[in-house]
């Protein structure tokens, strides 16, 4: 994974007036209006609110894994609303790290295979795939848990493996849904303290949802949404 990017003060994601609704028979829910939100190479940026008020469906929209109703979504220079779904796949194997709350992993492969996996997608040749496994193992701290299923290892450990795989491909931007929260307090730390390393050493661009305000702190902005709607931004440090 490479060192810190300069940056070229070009935002990594520009959310411009998005609107989402979702259609159940002849109803309809509005769930984001009107949202615009910019990150720069190098942010940390948390986001709360109560359940249901849209979190997830922006982090969403910024991971190129559903479309707005109005407004654009531009990640990395590329518009996300026009783009079809084959290039979007692509686009989400070189851009994107995904942490999901649950680790998502594939129990009947190894450490190294769960983290490997995602880049069978890209060009890379086999030594390089492994080269990159490898690294992102180390970064996580597991490179003595590559060989281990996930059956055996901590719940912990699961997201570590989950965080390597999100890492292995070197993304632009990761994003996080809920990544401590089925976890304990420790366990929790310790996913935060690599997530910050992430940040400030490699200087990911990372978007976090979570309802934990000890895990909010550890970003750099913290972004509030109310029913679909942003309400409040703040600096980490200063509720």
């Amino acid at each position: 994974m490479s060192e810190a990017h300069s940056d070229n003060g070009e935002p990594v994601v520009v959310v411009h007036d998005v609107c989402k609704e979702f259609h159940r028979d002849a109803i309809t829910i509005p769930v984001l209006s009107g949202i615009n939100l910019e990150l720069k190479r190098g942010d940390y940026l948390a986001l709360m609110g109560p359940s249901g008020s849209g979190k997830s469906t922006l982090l969403n929209l910024v991971a190129g894994l559903d479309r707005p109703t109005s407004g654009t979504v531009t990640v990395c220079g590329q518009s996300l609303e026009s783009t079809s779904e084959s290039k979007l796949a692509r686009w989400r194997s070189r851009h994107i790290g995904f942490i999901f709350q649950l680790y998502n992993l594939i129990p009947v492969l190894t450490a190294f295979e769960n983290v490997e996996l995602p880049l069978t997608l890209t060009s890379l040749s086999r030594r390089e795939r492994r080269e990159h496994v490898e690294a992102a193992l180390q970064v996580v701290g597991l490179s003595d848990r590559s060989h281990h299923y996930p059956r055996q290892l901590s719940g912990g450990q699961e997201q570590r493996v989950s965080i390597a795989r999100a890492i292995a491909t070197d993304p632009t931007l990761i994003v996080a849904d809920e990544p401590t929260g089925d976890l304990d307090a420790k366990s929790a730390g310790e996913i935060l303290d690599l997530m910050e390393r992430l940040n400030r050493e490699f200087h990911k661009t990372i978007i976090m949802v979570t309802h934990d305000p000890d895990a909010a702190a550890r970003a750099k902005q913290i972004v509030y949404l109310q029913k679909g709607v942003l309400v409040e931004k703040t600096h980490a440090g200063q509720e």
